[in-house]
């Protein structure tokens, strides 16, 4: 079994990479992310706390983040093991984390600031079917225009310079300092996020003994 936690800044790829790896060797990708997107479009009761936190302008709590991660661990569907994107992203959820599981190792994908920010400003959304694009990686074959369902792309809200440099300054101040933990635990994997996906996932299954 092989159980990982992928980190780094919004942009870098993580993504990308963890769907790589659980797809080869049998992981299930847990995002987070994607498991609190669901709470809201399928309006659970979870999504109405997570609003109610928002509208009154607080952050979503490290009890709530917690129990959403918590309890799709305790699914137990992950035979083979997991890769968790977007877990821990301070020094409590950390400390959660490895008093309650083990791991075998956190990869860190190591972009620099202003590559994240080229990248995140050239996103775009089909407003239709969801599909992602990158202006500078996966440009669609008729600018604007989705190349599956045609539906018009469109940029994030939140994918604006400012709202990026934001995000930048929480992940440097709240999230990297947890690495040190990581670290002295000696669970620590480092690859350079900046080249071509491909060779970023060559180089994690390398220094992960993967074949």
């Amino acid at each position: 079994m092989r159980k990982y936690i992928i980190m780094g800044v919004q942009g870098c790829g993580k993504g990308t990479q963890a769907k790589s790896l659980a797809k080869d060797f049998d992981l299930v990708h847990i995002s987070v992310g994607d498991i609190f997107r669901w709470h809201i479009q399928s309006r659970t009761k979870l999504a109405a706390r997570v609003r109610r936190l928002i509208t009154g302008g607080a952050l979503v709590s490290d009890d709530v983040v917690e129990e959403v991660v918590k309890g799709r661990l305790d699914m137990h569907d992950w035979n083979y093991g997991f890769v968790l994107d977007g877990f821990p992203r301070n020094d409590h959820q950390a400390e959660f984390f490895l008093e309650n599981y083990d791991i075998d190792a956190v990869i860190l994908i190591d972009v620099p600031d202003d590559v994240v920010v080229q990248r995140i400003v050239n996103r775009r959304l089909c407003s239709k079917c969801g599909l992602d694009y990158n202006l500078i990686y996966h440009h669609p074959a008729v600018a604007g225009v989705c190349d599956v369902c045609k539906g018009a792309l469109i940029a994030r809200a939140d994918d604006g310079a400012d709202a990026v440099q934001a995000r930048l300054r929480d992940y440097h101040t709240k999230t990297r300092p947890i690495l040190d933990l990581f670290r002295r635990k000696e669970l620590i994997v480092t690859v350079d996020g900046a080249r071509p996906a491909a060779e970023v996932q060559a180089d994690i299954r390398r220094q992960l003994g993967l074949g």
